[in-house]
């Protein structure tokens, strides 16, 4: 690593706060469209220990809106195609690639030793169970709400999940989390914008990214880049913003997650 390379954030936080920022350890879980653009941003901005966990390959149908998906990615696995961007980013970056899906059996794993914990899983039971962990064991953590069939950037939003409205994604978690008796008041980032669709037993669409075998069948709906990674850009915005003081890095008094 140059000296220079995160000179333009130390002339806007400081030199003590980039710093900081080397020592912390954030947990990504997920390394899809909007997952990849919060694990970017934060290797950008210098956090110096990162754990990406994700089961999945790249395939074609992902090169539209996944910012580590490429024709030369394709067939590969997420979490390796992103320890390598990383390091090609910030090559003093402790990166660490779990090739795993999110479940009750490894969320102790998965989540040990860090700061931070950032949710952009699109299973919803897996969702809310690693939300349920995070917070019974007071484990700091942001979460996605749906980013899929969106069109209106500046409808998207940071908030607590108890506070949110208008997205279906998040009425289930919120419902979910209630009946397990854990908080709703865990910051994510959602979008109100009115959707054509419910979280109820559908018949699944067959695709490229349905072929692999571990987790759920997904139905696949239609999502722009420019939503998603807005989502994952905000994600990674409020992690810094916790990660070093509010104070510090927007002058604003943050969510506390």
């Amino acid at each position: 690593m140059t000296e220079e390379q995160f000179l333009r954030l130390e002339r806007l936080i400081g030199k003590d706060q980039v710093n900081l920022l080397h020592q912390k350890h954030v947990t990504v879980v997920g390394a899809g469209a909007v997952g990849g653009y919060a694990f970017e941003s934060l290797v950008r901005s210098g956090v110096g220990n990162i754990r990406i966990v994700d089961f999945d390959t790249f395939a074609y149908s992902n090169i539209n809106r996944q910012i580590l998906a490429t024709y030369n990615t394709v067939g590969k696995k997420k979490v390796e195609v992103a320890k390598e961007r990383a390091l090609s980013i910030y090559p003093d970056c402790n990166v660490e690639a779990v090739d795993a899906f999110a479940s009750l059996d490894n969320y102790e794993m998965i989540t040990q030793n860090t700061d931070l914990v950032i949710d952009c899983i699109d299973s919803l039971n897996p969702k809310i169970g690693l939300l349920e962990y995070c917070v019974k064991h007071h484990i700091p953590i942001i979460s996605s709400m749906g980013a899929a069939l969106r069109r209106d950037p500046s409808l998207i939003k940071t908030s607590l999940i108890s506070d949110t409205w208008g997205c279906p994604l998040a009425r289930q978690v919120r419902s979910g989390l209630r009946k397990r008796g854990v908080s709703t008041d865990i910051l994510c980032v959602f979008s109100p914008e009115r959707v054509n669709f419910k979280y109820t037993p559908v018949e699944e669409e067959e695709s490229e990214e349905n072929n692999n075998e571990i987790g759920r069948k997904r139905v696949v709906l239609g999502s722009l880049v420019t939503i998603t990674a807005i989502f994952g850009e905000l994600l990674a915005h409020n992690a810094l913003s916790i990660l070093i003081g509010s104070e510090n890095f927007t002058g604003e008094k943050s969510f506390k997650p």
